[in-house]
């Protein structure tokens, strides 16, 4: 009896330990289940958002094309096709390793190929993904800026090298931090939460490089140096190409959280809104000054509000979202025409002032309009000092390598078509072939 007795007290005394050891299992398993979920959660967020961003590579097809002639649309076409591939390929290579390894920058583990980031794993592969079409939206920028006399080996080149160094490159030292790396910018405390300077900016101001070392358009410009207008050939295509950038937006954006929470919401809220004032302004602004509500002017509205609220869409409120998107309207609408009678740079789209110009605003806005460190609530000077940094050094960054870049080439292989190639499209020059066969679509006179 005595050994009974015993043996009940200890089962007595081990059974609440036993019972909390495996209450503690229980739930350590289940938030290993909840974490695993989670993680699948931000997986299929970001391969979505990805996706999203990838068609807006159409947009831009369909944007640049409308707004330029009918004998050159198959040179829009071919150049967006292939700055997407040629990118993609240099960006898994080389670009995604400057950008995020543990050693981005100019002399690094990373200068070639994967070696300063570890390819194992899911998050990676869908990063590198969702990475890859953001570097492409960097490059096919600048074709819209260039349309229409650029040599196609030329495009193909500078393509290359924009995504296999100048925006890797900038974008180490602004989001290196998200992977492995850490760029210098980020640890400044610079806000650019989707890429209205590091993918925007650094397009615009490559764009404007590149249109500048080109030149213009022949017959953009008469004797008296006055610009001509050249119209695009079909307004309703440029709008389809507006539309589609705006719904892949809301995988650019809200997608840039990297993770399915409630946030992805409220930054599509801000963001949609930025991009319909932007839209409304930039159409009264041309109403204004043109004495005509215009359609191209309107549409490029929506696209500068799109862009400059990119930068800061996660930290401003819905208010703060409007304004931003408002004052982007007036600033294409007068950059496009500062551009085009002023500095006399043929710009066919508008591409630096959407890019380039409400790119660096959007990027400021974030120092004004950010809910706990913008100039307007309460945070001082600090954070739009770091802002300005940021715009100015991805100006000297994009716009100094871009104009060697583009002279390089243009002095080797060759950037512009001939003048008869032209005038007769670069499709039949370039391409051996027509957009629109059976139509006349080109003078020679």
């Amino acid at each position: 009896m005595r050994l009974f007795g015993m043996l009940l007290t200890l089962f007595v005394l081990v059974l609440p330990i036993t019972a909390g050891a495996a209450d503690e299992t229980a739930a350590s398993a289940v938030e290993v289940a909840k974490d695993e979920l989670q993680t699948n959660i931000n997986i299929v967020w970001t391969c979505i958002a990805a996706f999203l961003v990838f068609f807006m590579q159409a947009g831009f097809a369909m944007v640049e094309t409308g707004f330029t002639r009918a004998k050159n649309a198959v040179n829009i076409l071919m150049k967006n096709l292939m700055d997407f591939s040629v990118g993609s390929i240099a960006f898994f290579l080389v670009g995604f390793g400057l950008m995020f390894g543990q050693t981005n920058g100019f002399f690094g583990t990373t200068l070639f190929g994967l070696s300063g980031v570890e390819p194992g794993g899911d998050w990676n592969w869908t990063f590198l993904i969702f990475q890859t079409v953001f570097a492409a939206t960097a490059a096919t920028i600048v074709s819209g800026a260039m349309a229409e006399r650029t040599k196609f080996t030329g495009y193909l080149a500078y393509s290359f090298f924009i995504t296999l160094f100048i925006y890797p490159i900038f974008g180490s030292w602004a989001w290196g931090g998200l992977l492995d790396g850490g760029g210098w910018l980020e640890k400044l405390g610079f806000l650019d939460f989707a890429g209205s300077t590091v993918v925007h900016s650094v397009g615009g101001w490559l764009a404007l490089a590149g249109a500048v070392v080109l030149g213009p358009r022949v017959g953009k410009y008469g004797p008296d140096g006055k610009p001509r207008a050249i119209l695009g050939h079909n307004l309703p295509l440029a709008a389809l190409g507006v539309f589609i950038l705006w719904f892949g937006w809301f995988g650019f954006n809200p997608g840039s959280t990297t993770t399915g929470d409630g946030s992805i919401g409220y930054i599509a809220v801000t963001t949609n809104l930025s991009a319909a004032a932007g839209a409304i302004v930039a159409m009264a602004t041309a109403w204004v000054l043109l004495k005509k509500p215009d359609a191209s002017m309107a549409l490029n509205g929506a696209l500068a509000g799109l862009v400059a609220i990119t930068a800061p869409c996660d930290g401003v409120s819905p208010m703060g979202a409007i304004l931003i998107g408002a004052v982007g309207g007036v600033l294409v609408v007068l950059s496009v025409l500062f551009i085009d009678h002023v500095l006399k740079v043929d710009d066919p789209v508008g591409a630096v002032s959407v890019h380039g110009v409400c790119g660096a605003w959007g990027t400021l806005s974030a120092g004004l309009f950010n809910l706990e460190s913008g100039l307007f609530y309460g945070g001082g000077l600090g954070q739009l000092g770091v802002q300005a940094l940021g715009v100015v050094t991805a100006f000297a960054w994009a716009f100094g390598l871009g104009l060697g870049l583009f002279y390089l080439i243009k002095v080797t292989i060759g950037l512009r078509v001939s003048e008869e190639e032209e005038q007769k499209g670069l499709d039949i020059g370039e391409h051996g072939m027509e957009a629109y066969a059976g139509f006349q679509i080109f003078t020679t006179s």
